[in-house]
């Protein structure tokens, strides 16, 4: 398996992490799962698509997931994003829930979220790939240290930005994110497990505007 391009700014922010032994102990380990002939999702090349659509320098926002969907068709390489011929997983369809409450425009029916990430939203999983059917079968072989050195390169980088912490997990791997320049949203996953605990209802969407304008950065159009 070839390693998937990654954008320059990003390479050169990560170039010595990429060079690491753990992250040849991950190649090998998705080179043999693939060898095997399991289903890998998302598809080699979609691997780093969060963090080449929207690069270090452009980033206004990040929402951070756990792993990818693994049903065929659905993951490619974005957080709760799904290609746009794709019915809408009950996450997402509860975040576009909460858009339309919060902003007043119709519930969005489109589930790509490549326009989120090209206004500056890093849609950026923890964990990067899955096998088909296994939520959660490709945790601790390295992709959250990974992801960890990127959240962390997103903290200490001056720029102000927005972080939507949604649930537990995400708010774990954003507990040490500091700085006054920052604006750190909490809220329940938007699951329909806990959406109704505070997602729904939540207002990051205008929120998120609101710090942008006062940051003098531009806000992102959610709809």
């Amino acid at each position: 398996m070839h390693t998937p391009k990654l954008h320059s700014e990003w390479l050169s922010i990560l170039e010595a992490e990429l060079a690491e032994p753990y992250m040849n102990e991950l190649r090998a380990f998705l080179q043999s799962e693939i060898a095997k002939g399991r289903a890998i999702y998302p598809p080699g090349e979609q691997m780093f698509a969060a963090l080449n659509a929207t690069p270090p320098s452009e980033i206004r926002v990040v929402i951070l997931g756990q792993d990818p969907y693994h049903g065929p068709g659905q993951a490619h390489g974005l957080a709760f994003s799904v290609r746009g011929m794709q019915a809408l997983p009950p996450s997402l369809r509860n975040i576009f829930r909460e858009l339309s409450r919060s902003t007043g425009a119709p519930e969005r029916q489109n589930g790509d979220l490549s326009d989120w990430a090209h206004q500056g939203v890093l849609l950026l999983n923890s964990v990067l790939t899955v096998e088909r059917g296994k939520p959660g079968s490709h945790a601790k072989h390295g992709w959250e240290r990974f992801t960890d050195t990127i959240v962390q390169w997103c903290a200490e980088d001056p720029t102000p930005k927005v972080f939507m912490l949604w649930g537990a997990y995400a708010q774990r791997k954003g507990e040490k994110i500091k700085g006054t320049q920052h604006r750190v949203l909490h809220a329940p996953h938007p699951s329909p497990l806990s959406a109704h605990r505070g997602f729904i209802g939540c207002d990051h969407f205008r929120e998120a505007n609101a710090f942008l304008s006062a940051a003098g950065r531009e806000r992102v159009d959610w709809t």
